[in-house]
């Protein structure tokens, strides 16, 4: 490593410690402290509504979600196409609970951190199970065998009466230290709690990469035959895959379930699990950095197709359903032009930045 630790212009390790260090320099960790710092910090000086609140906390929801999706499918190669019924999963568990017990019983609003731990345990056991067709399945096998329990997820829960068939479950109101959270404060207390939950999890995901564990995913992506002739064992490494990515999914769908304090069944069809999988492309499969711009990108697009939708139906009064064809449209046009010109994502353009800036005044 570079003796600055401020400003290092090569890389000169000299042990694999060093090179596994989270930040290299301690630039990197100054601008990372600001950037949460501006994060939490934000809505204590800004005011906004609580609609563009709900927009935030949807995408830092998408985030945990895509953070499992990316584990499974852009670390460990095996690609999922019901990512939405492991979310499903999670926000089914806490249902589940509040159907027995009651929406408003203690467990669930005053010991809600336990319940979203709950229903991620809950998403890894679905997912450690589905992912049992990984030992002997690959590629577009593996797929359809993902998208059958998509579909066994869906006939559940539309026709088991012990899930209101479909319609939605209400969950109680969150308790916290100073109290039930109130419908004012309802947003922006979620955003805290869920940004946390981001943060937390994504020095997990980034300190698993660097155990052998992670080295493991990685491993079996790139050649399953030659990790098993190294002494690992790819078939548990696929099954513990789909269990991580699961326990993201479980606790993202808990998040949402307190929420939007009600599990509905729209919220996790096959359309769903096709927009974390657009997540995961647009943003980067296999790095870090594209967990985080992939949902934000989606989720901004949807919000400006929305608005064109309004714009061009004011004109054109005689086709209703432009934002119904506008927003499938937009969505698979982007997911083909990222596929076919970047598909490395947005993460890629964000290296090209990092590496201008480390260069800049000079150009090499």
């Amino acid at each position: 490593m570079s003796q600055n630790r401020w400003l290092a212009t090569g890389n000169f390790f000299t042990s694999y410690k060093q090179e596994q260090r989270t930040f290299f320099t301690h630039l990197d960790r100054t601008i990372f402290t600001c950037f949460l710092v501006i994060l939490f910090g934000w809505p204590l000086v800004f005011e906004i509504s609580n609609k563009y609140m709900l927009v935030l906390d949807n995408i830092l929801i998408a985030i945990v979600a895509v953070m499992g999706l990316n584990l499974l499918l852009g670390f460990a190669g095996l690609i999922s196409i019901g990512h939405a019924a492991f979310v499903g999963i999670g926000a089914y568990t806490v249902a589940s609970v509040c159907q027995v017990i009651g929406e408003n019983h203690v467990i669930v609003t005053h010991f809600w951190p336990v319940l979203i731990v709950c229903a991620g345990i809950m998403g890894a056991i679905f997912g450690a199970f589905v992912g049992l067709p990984a030992l002997r399945l690959k590629h577009l096998y593996l797929a359809i065998a993902t998208l059958s329990f998509q579909m066994i997820f869906e006939w559940v829960i539309q026709f088991m009466s012990f899930f209101n068939q479909g319609q939605t479950i209400y969950v109680g109101r969150a308790h916290w230290l100073t109290g039930q959270v109130g419908r004012s404060d309802h947003y922006l207390f979620w955003y805290y709690i869920i940004l946390t939950i981001v943060v937390i999890l994504g020095f997990g995901v980034r300190n698993l990469l660097k155990t052998k564990y992670g080295r493991c995913l990685v491993a079996v992506r790139d050649n399953d035959r030659a990790a098993d002739a190294m002494g690992m064992n790819p078939g548990l490494t696929k099954v513990y895959a789909f269990a991580l990515a699961g326990f993201f999914a479980g606790v993202a769908g808990a998040l949402h379930a307190y929420l939007y304090r009600g599990v509905g069944f729209e919220s996790f069809t096959l359309h769903a699990s096709v927009g974390y999988l657009a997540m995961a492309i647009v943003g980067g499969l296999g790095t870090l950095n594209g967990i985080f711009w992939g949902p934000v990108a989606i989720k901004f697009l949807d919000i400006q197709v929305e608005q064109f939708s309004e714009f061009v139906g004011q004109y054109l009064t005689s086709a209703p359903n432009v934002a119904t064809a506008l927003k499938p449209l937009s969505f698979g046009l982007v997911i083909v032009l990222f596929l076919m010109y970047e598909p490395r994502g947005i993460a890629n353009w964000w290296r090209i930045v990092k590496s201008y800036t480390k260069l800049w005044p000079f150009r090499y």
